[in-house]
């Protein structure tokens, strides 16, 4: 298969394009923009420094951060507690598929950042229904996979969901995401949502959403009334985009307090069983890993060696755990 000589875009990744010597149109853009970069994470710095200032101290907690219990999320909470000194409430949405070992680093990393945590364990026959119909390809919209497979697609809206209604109902002036540096593009990186931008965004995952379980989802996103609280609509900050970030550096911090890398969860995840099984069933469907475009963002902006992202992409998952969740989720003959 060709890949981008400089990245790890493959030519089956939808719109890429290589010019003579193998290079594709990602990393030239990449390239011409590379000094505006600079300047924007400077500013993006600033401004969240100035957010900090004006909701600092004015509610019960000062940031939600959304906690898979993952390097990233990890990384980007100790970070949120030890430079910046937030009163946090990490939320953790327990899918059905989170490592042992990751609730055990969760468990000792929120006592050692004492920091409150609350998990929201929807009950599992609804997620298994929306699990299973996710191993379809029309799900969502091709566009929306560019990023994640359906299945976390799936899960991540489930999750962002309920974390706006928690923020909304708690007064929680920001939702703080562990996104890497090479899924959350810049130019998202800090925002101030609004009712009118989150039902449009919002819909894109209820909609199909309904169409698995109906109105059994709604408990996990905002109600009606929530809209109409347009002054406790939060930002929405993902900390590593703007940050300097070195992953060396992450695991070391986080290992300092007592966290420990899964031995059950694939290259990509350091928290989720589930994780793998999105990754093949999205490969199966698009013909592309659905952590390319991650991997390929971070190869071309220097935090990771292409030959370690081409790695990540190979490892087959371990068939132990792969037929495990297919056993759970009622799918054995995929």
């Amino acid at each position: 298969m060709k890949r981008c000589t400089r990245c790890i875009l493959p030519e089956t990744f939808p719109g890429v394009k290589f010019d003579e010597a193998g290079v594709c149109n990602h990393c030239i853009a990449f390239e011409k923009t590379l000094q505006k970069q600079k300047h924007l994470k400077q500013r993006l710095q600033q401004k969240f420094q100035h957010i900090l200032e004006q909701v600092s101290g004015q509610n019960s907690y000062d940031c939600l951060m959304s906690w898979s219990g993952g390097k990233d999320s990890t990384y980007t909470l100790l970070l949120l507690k030890q430079e910046y000194d937030l009163n946090i409430l990490a939320f953790t949405f327990d899918m059905g598929f989170v490592s042992p070992v990751a609730f055990s680093n969760m468990r000792r990393l929120a006592e050692n950042l004492d920091v409150d945590h609350i998990i929201v364990k929807p009950r599992f026959e609804l997620l298994k229904q929306v699990f299973a119909a996710s191993t379809a390809r029309d799900m969502y919209p091709t566009k929306a996979l560019d990023r994640a497979s359906n299945i976390c697609t799936s899960c991540m809206g489930i999750a962002k969901g309920i974390a706006l209604r928690m923020a909304i109902e708690k007064e929680i002036p920001i939702i703080a995401y562990g996104w890497s540096p090479g899924q959350a593009p810049l130019t998202s990186a800090i925002f101030k949502t609004n009712p009118q931008m989150m039902r449009a965004m919002l819909s894109a995952t209820i909609i199909p959403l309904q169409k698995v379980v109906g109105d059994s989802i709604a408990p996990y996103f905002p109600a009606e009334h929530h809209f109409d609280e347009t002054e406790r609509f939060p930002y929405n900050v993902s900390p590593l985009a703007f940050l300097d970030y070195d992953e060396e550096m992450a695991y070391a911090r986080i290992q300092e307090l007592g966290w420990e890398r899964p031995d059950d969860t694939d290259p990509n995840s350091t928290n989720c069983l589930l994780n793998a099984f999105g990754n093949e069933i999205h490969k199966q469907n698009m013909g592309y890993h659905p952590y390319v475009l991650e991997l390929a963002n971070l190869v071309r902006a220097g935090y990771l060696d292409r030959e370690e992202a081409l790695k990540r992409l190979d490892v087959p998952p371990d068939p132990v755990v792969l037929t495990a969740v297919k056993t759970k989720l009622g799918l054995l003959s995929y």
